[in-house]
């Protein structure tokens, strides 16, 4: 797998282009915004956009999904269906966090923990991964010993659970049970900031490290 992280929107939401080098075929995770800049890079490197994948329904991960499918017939898909009310409101959620081009968004497929998304010869397993919000799914390539996790795990911190439905105590369970159950050695990409990988956030994160 070969992939490239795209900061949009003010928020600097990491959007991640991921490809398969065998058949050129790729994906969007999280493309929260800046339409134009995205559908450029898959242009600029040949590459043919099968999907978009989504971990959650918040604005700045969903925001340019329905754009990016009118304009190029792919699918959508993702989160877990808990997260349609937000998928529901993402042209309120972006009058209130001044992200233009929010628009009611229903995904082609919502998809379950165990399901796997294939793009070109990757396969990326669906691990349900609630806590941020209630439908939260994380994407993980075992080959590759990479997960993308969207907003429950940052490097040094955790996601916030102030939203419409958000649970702490899910949160930490998620981490603690789902994602800490995975090998050390797999590095995650958040959706925000840096990346990390789960041994060190293991031993080291102050929210639900092995000290906490």
């Amino acid at each position: 797998m070969k992939f490239e992280i795209i900061p949009v929107t003010h928020y600097l939401q990491n959007c991640t282009l991921i490809w398969c080098e065998n058949s050129g075929s790729a994906a969007l995770i999280d493309p929260g915004g800046d339409v134009d800049s995205l559908l450029d890079e898959v242009s600029s490197r040949n590459l043919k956009l099968e999907k978009i994948l989504l971990t959650h329904g918040h604005l700045d991960h969903a925001g340019g999904a329905a754009e990016i499918r009118r304009r190029t017939g792919v699918p959508i898909h993702g989160p877990h269906i808990d997260d349609k009310f937000l998928m529901d409101s993402l042209d309120l959620q972006g009058k209130t966090m001044g992200i233009p081009g929010g628009e009611v968004t229903e995904p082609d497929f919502w998809h379950q923990d165990g399901d796997v998304i294939e793009v070109g010869s990757i396969s990326l397993d669906v691990l349900l991964t609630p806590g941020h919000t209630p439908g939260h799914i994380s994407l993980y390539s075992e080959p590759d010993s990479m997960i993308w996790v969207g907003d429950v795990l940052f490097k040094g911190s955790i996601g916030r659970t102030d939203f419409p439905r958000g649970d702490h105590q899910q949160l930490v369970n998620t981490c603690k049970e789902i994602l800490f159950k995975l090998p050390e050695t797999v590095r995650f990409y958040p959706g925000h900031g840096p990346s990390s990988t789960i041994g060190y956030e293991m031993r080291t994160n102050p929210f639900v490290g092995e000290n906490v």
